[in-house]
């Protein structure tokens, strides 16, 4: 076949074009540059606040930026994506599929035009859309359009742009090819001139010259072949469910079952059935499994002269007449029917054979008998056969018993299976659903099939949708383990997984290779058990396995190499490809090939006298790679320009001559030099993906991702070894690994499978991560000024890894009950111009002089972000859940016990922040019954008090139960009143005497969710309207004040029914914002915030507040959030965060200053109204002033008022001048100036 030519003019030297599925006339329109979609900035007002933090538990964050964003974990039921990197750098899925991608590339026609991505794997749907294992993904719209017409899974892709073809490879059935097939331009699918392979297909790559080369484990060019022995496997009529139409009514006659197990044509009563007098009638059998009859076989009766003389078989429910080959008794001659076939009456035939011309699937049929012998028709007994062999989960589907079979197929099953009705699947099945994680010991089935001929088997387990019984949500993955040959032939046992998420029913090779037949003791069996380590409510399901005889030409060992010009294919295997691949002598298995300046370097796992794994090829001949190669298989490589990383389970060369390639190599082809990547991990890398991440800020650059089966990066050069899961990120820029650079670069978890560049967009990924665009973990800071931003704090939280799993402790005095680890609480203390940041939670860190810091962490912002921890004293379990500073003491509460300062500890200890150490007198330790917790701190205003409400009873000797408060200036612990019990989760001041305490309350033997404290009468009360149906519906877990005096005021927390509840109190009245959270929302923490810029008009905030919600949110819509903002109609994604391989979660906000709540944007609280009212009066009056001044200098001027003389004169001339009578003559006379004496001025 000449692919080149496939849209060209010698239409006549084409491979014939499948005609059995669709030919696509178009498929996609040009497919465009990758949109991603922004969303607006939030329009906070942070100024006010001073610096502002976000406590939590995850190790990567981000802004929700982009409508794309998700704050999904990486699937670990097996379950993949197509995955695109946003502007941010974090990562989005563009397509979901139900299983595994394995590898894609990007289908660029002639002329440029990119038709979209090709995505191949072991999937049965993608995005959404049923696709059996390949589609093709337009990475603009990620709109999905099938590509229907194979059966099985694609793991190799190779698009020739210049022939507009996609060579397909894998481990499939399509056409009238197995394993290797092409699509064509917008055509459709076309048989290669070879039919494929007889082995499944790994890799596929382009010769310099136009070649193309197939790698994999197969050794010959073919098909499946039919066996020696055919029609072996009995179908098993006897289960089904069996009626006729115009049975006799004669006892022991009229019974369709009497012939339904039948293997010789003995009748007579209750071993025949008849068909009344001269009366046309049907056997019909119906199944509940489907199967592919090759041969029917039929005992015709000779009762009373009886007899069937013709019939037609119809195949149910395709309600299709077969047509069937047979051997004319009378002739002995081949003859061929369909709606009228014959049957002999002659005695001396004991049963007759008819071959279906055309093999195809059923699950039913029916014998309609048309003419007759003697007064009307019957048989004696009828038996299906078919090549397949089978083994199925329910037993009744295997071969009858009464078939007489010393190796008839059958199943053995163990644990919690039901049957489930077939609904999309062509059989009923078994399925398992565990409460508990199980174990392999938890439940099996074993299918033992009847193999008559030992030979090579292709070996398929079929596995049922999940769709059509709604368990899609709780399926896993399943262990297959084997026993395939007898003593007389080693063979390693089967052993491999396979993933049950598919969408709709698919089959996983799971063996191709020699199986030894049944026969003395030695039995073939196929064991399915559930893998460990899977979750609760793990639904498991068994289907059957099927067992395929393969032969093929022969001649070659996993290599091939195929010229697309030339018209048959070659079957001299003369290239130098074909020789270096049958040098590596029978079971070679080939993992990849790729090319580099006219050489392949083909990997895998085999050994010659000259080179192991791996070994390089030209279009001549074949050579060694320095060291011989390497020591063990190599599953995957990766060519990045002349560097060539290579992965597997090797340690060393060949020849031992290079230390550090642990499982993971680099090898420079200019230098023919081995490297390694650090000291390499501990275990098998399977896959090999470069990936562009931010190693630092907004600053792209290419690195190279490793996933495999290793949990740990090896120990080089000073660095110590790193815990991970599965993936490791090695950045060639600064030769370390990503995880120990500790640099802002994201955490990601999960595993990458494969990566296709798309032009004029970047690149595509496939598999499944976890990850935001910026690593940080346990605690951020928000940008107040300028951009709004996060900011990462200077510490090293280490993730939780397996070890640490016992270390995970649930708070169960907190309100919440919820297993606690990260940051929970965090305080920024000024005292004094300091500048330390003080977080508390459940967590493990690093200082900064390398020791360990647990629970309890400061950053001293004024000595370098110095990172210290607290001394021993503190159990390790303890859990911080409160934080509170009176004057220079902190005050940390939570789940947490010890001896400090030779006290006992219970709930609350004090730390001195100038002097970096524990108080050393620490208060009477907190006691109860149950859990002891402090779950909330508030310092009453202009007191020294301190309030501490949690889950307690008493306070040393004090009974003191839900809340107490330490005075400071006398250091003892007091009761605020009587009558409280129950758990406090929040507390909040609205002035200096009247405190709000939330929770799980009961006041007076009233149970409340809400309760006010006056520290002037001492009394407890309750919040009108808070109890009752109506009123609060179950605890509150976080509390907001929404004005300064705090009349009005936010709540949350979790109904009693389980969802969660969001409600605001306005001084008379509660309102709810109803259903617009998800049921499994966890609120931990509400802060009002102000706005730079208005929303509209709500009743539940003023157009310039927005409430920002922090937790484990469920948006309905959307998914998982860390935080969100509510506008008093929608719920909006603030901040997403993960955690490992799932959603990472907020608990609360911290800042600086408090919340200040402005009465509306540009009119100040009344406080400063009035002084800035006083400010400017005093201004106005001192200008007054002066202005009058001067007016009055002015006046004088313009009437002639003259300065007083100011030199000195003589004052005895004057008095000697002035007679005494005048000055003193007028005193008591009247004045001159009118009546009374009033003096004139």
């Amino acid at each position: 076949m000449r692919l080149s030519s496939l849209l060209g003019p010698t239409a006549a030297e084409l491979a014939v074009l499948i005609p059995l599925w669709p030919v696509f006339t178009a498929l996609l329109p040009a497919a465009r540059a990758l949109d991603f979609d922004p969303v607006p900035v939030p329009s906070l007002d942070l100024s006010q606040l001073g610096r502002v933090g976000l406590a939590g538990d995850f190790d990567s964050i981000s802004l929700y930026s982009y409508k794309q964003q998700n704050e999904n974990g990486f699937s670990t039921n097996g379950s993949q994506s197509v995955i695109t990197r946003l502007p941010n750098g974090a990562f989005a899925s563009l397509a979901t599929a139900d299983a595994y991608i394995e590898t894609m590339c990007s289908f660029v026609m002639k002329g440029g035009t990119l038709a979209g991505v090709v995505v191949g794997g072991n999937f049965t749907s993608l995005g959404g859309i049923e696709a059996q294992g390949v589609a093709l993904l337009d990475p603009k719209t990620g709109k999905v359009t099938p590509l229907p017409g194979l059966s099985g899974k694609v793991s190799a892709l190779y698009c020739d742009e210049p022939t507009n073809t996609v060579y397909v490879g894998g481990s499939f059935k399509g056409g009238n090819s197995t394993n290797a097939i092409v699509w064509v331009g917008m055509t459709g699918w076309a048989n290669l001139p070879f039919a494929g392979f007889n082995g499944p297909v790994s890799t596929i790559a382009k010769q310099a010259g136009g070649n193309i080369v197939f790698g994999g484990a197969f050794d010959g060019l073919g098909n499946a072949t039919t066996p020696r022995k055919k029609d072996q496997q009995v179908v098993n009529i006897a289960s089904s469910n069996i009626e006729a139409g115009g049975s006799v009514a004669s006892p022991g006659f009229g019974n369709p079952k009497n012939i339904a197990c039948k293997t010789d044509g003995e009748g007579g009563e209750g071993k025949t059935w008849l068909l009344e007098d001269n009366r046309a009638g049907f056997w019909k059998a119906s199944f509940q499994f489907g199967f592919r009859p090759t041969k029917l076989r039929i005992w015709n009766t000779k009762q009373d002269g009886r007899g069937t003389k013709t019939f037609r078989y119809t195949a149910l429910p395709l309600n299709g007449i077969m047509n069937l080959t047979y051997i004319d008794p009378a002739t002995g001659q081949n003859a061929s029917c369909d709606a009228r076939c014959p049957l002999t009456d002659n005695s001396t035939v004991e049963f007759q054979d008819f071959t279906f011309v055309n093999v195809v699937g059923m699950s039913g049929f029916q014998i309609d008998i048309s003419e007759w012998y003697g007064r009307g028709g019957g048989l004696n007994g009828i038996q299906l056969l078919q090549d397949d062999i089978y083994a199925y989960a329910i037993n009744d589907f295997n071969e009858p018993t009464c078939s007489n079979l010393t190796t008839a197929s059958s199943a053995t099953s163990s644990g919690p299976w039901q049957t489930k009705q077939s609904g999309q699947s062509s059989s009923q099945y078994l399925s398992a659903t565990f409460d508990t994680p199980p174990n392999s010991d938890s439940a099996s089935v074993v299918f033992t099939p009847d193999l008559k001929q030992s030979g090579n088997y292709s070996v398929t387990i079929y596995t049922p949708g999940c769709t059509q019984d709604n368990s899609c949500a709780n399926r896993g993955s399943v262990n297959i383990t084997g026993t395939l040959a007898s003593e007389t032939r080693e063979l390693p046992p089967l052993q491999t997984e396979v993933t049950q998420t598919n969408d709709f029913d698919k089959y996983d090779e799971i063996y191709n290779g020699f199986v030894s037949a049944s026969g003395g003791s030695f039995r073939p069996t196929v064991t399915l058990t559930p893998s460990s380590g899977q979750k609760n409510g793990l639904v498991v399901v068994a289907s059957r396995v099927r067992f395929e005889l393969i032969s093929s030409t022969g001649g070659l060992s996993g290599l091939y190499e195929f010229n697309p010009n030339e018209a048959v294919a070659d079957t001299d295997f003369t290239s130098s490809i074909d020789e270096a691949g049958m040098s590596l002598g029978s079971g070679a298995e080939i993992s990849n090939v790729v090319v580099h300046d006219k050489i392949a370097y083909v990997a895998g796992n085999f050994s010659t006298s000259d080179f192991n794994n791996i070994f390089a090829v030209n279009d001549k001949s074949s050579s060694a790679l320095t060291g011989g190669g390497l020591n063990a298989e190599v599953t995957t490589m990766y060519l990045n320009e002349t560097s060539l990383f290579v992965g597997g389970n090797f340690t060393n060369t060949s020849k031992d001559d290079t230390k550090g390639l642990n499982n993971v190599a680099l090898y420079e082809i200019p230098d023919k030099k081995w490297l390694p990547l650090g000291a390499g991990v501990n275990g098998p890398v399977n896959e090999i993906v470069p990936i562009v991440i931010n190693v630092t800020a907004n600053q792209p650059e290419d690195v190279i991702a490793l996933t495999g089966d290793f949990d740990e990066l090896l120990a080089f050069d000073g660095n110590p070894a790193a815990a991970v899961e599965g993936l490791a990120i090695w950045v060639p820029s600064k030769k370390n690994w990503l995880q120990t650079v500790g640099s802002q670069a994201p955490s990601i978890r999960g595993k990458l499978t494969a990566t296709a560049d798309v032009p004029g967009s970047g690149a595509l990924y496939a598999g499944t991560l976890a990850a935001q665009g910026q690593g940080a973990s346990g605690a951020v800071t928000l940008a107040t000024s300028g951009p709004l931003g996060i900011r990462q704090l200077p510490i090293k939280i280490k993730a939780e890894g397996p070890e640490q799993g016992g270390k995970r402790k649930r708070a169960e005095g907190d309100v919440k009950g919820q297993n606690v680890t990260g940051v929970v609480a965090g305080y920024f203390y000024a005292n004094g111009g300091r500048n330390v940041t003080i977080l508390g939670g459940h967590f493990t860190a690093e200082a900064t002089n390398g020791s360990t810091v647990e629970n309890l962490m400061f950053i001293n912002g004024s000595n370098s972000d110095r990172v210290t921890g607290i001394s021993s004293g503190l159990k390790d379990d303890a859990v911080v859940l409160a934080l509170g500073v009176q004057q220079d003491t902190l005050y940390a509460g939570g789940s947490l016990t010890g001896e400090v300062k030779g006290s006992d500890v219970n709930g609350l200890v004090l730390y001195d922040l100038i002097l970096g150490d524990f108080v050393e007198t620490q208060p009477p330790a907190f006691s109860g019954e149950g859990a002891v917790a402090v779950n909330a701190i508030s310092t009453q205003p202009n007191t020294g008090n301190v309030y501490v409400g949690g889950s307690f009873e008493s306070a040393g000797s004090l009974e003191c139960p839900s809340v107490c408060y330490f005075t400071t200036a006398t250091s003892q612990w007091n009761r605020p009143g009587t009558g409280l019990s129950g758990i406090v989760g929040a507390m909040a001041w609205s002035d200096s005497a009247k405190l709000v305490v939330g929770g799980n309350l009961t006041i007076n033997s009233t149970a409340t969710s809400l309760a006010t404290y006056d520290s002037k009468t001492h009394v407890w009360s309750l919040v009108d309207g808070a109890q009752g149906a109506n009123g609060v519906p179950g605890p509150v877990t976080a509390l907001a004040a929404a004005d300064d005096a705090m009349s009005e005021f936010w709540i949350a927390g979790a109904s009693t029914n389980g969802s969660a509840f969001l409600m605001k109190y306005d001084g008379n009245s509660w309102s709810s914002v109803g259903h617009l959270l998800g049921k499994e929302t966890e609120v931990r923490g509400i802060q009002v915030l102000s706005l730079s810029k208005d929303h509209g008009k709500t009743g539940l905030l003023r157009q310039d507040q927005t409430l920002l919600l922090t937790g484990r949110l469920d948006l309905p819509g959307f998914g998982n959030a860390s935080s969100a903002l509510f506008d008093g109609t929608t719920f909006t994604p603030f901040i997403l965060s993960n955690s490992g391989s799932s959603p990472g979660s907020l608990s609360r906000i911290f800042s600086q200053n408090p919340v200040n709540f402005r009465s509306g944007r540009g009119r100040l609280a009344v406080g400063f109204v009035v002084l800035i009212a006083l400010a400017i009066s005093l201004a106005l009056i001192f200008i007054l002033v002066v202005v009058g001044i001067v007016a009055e200098r002015i006046r004088r001027k313009r009437e002639g008022y003259m300065p007083a003389p100011t030199a000195m004169f003589d004052k005895n001339n004057n008095m000697e001048r002035i007679p005494p009578s005048h000055l003193f003559g007028r005193i008591g006379q009247p004045a001159s100036g009118g009546p009374g004496g009033a003096p004139m001025i």
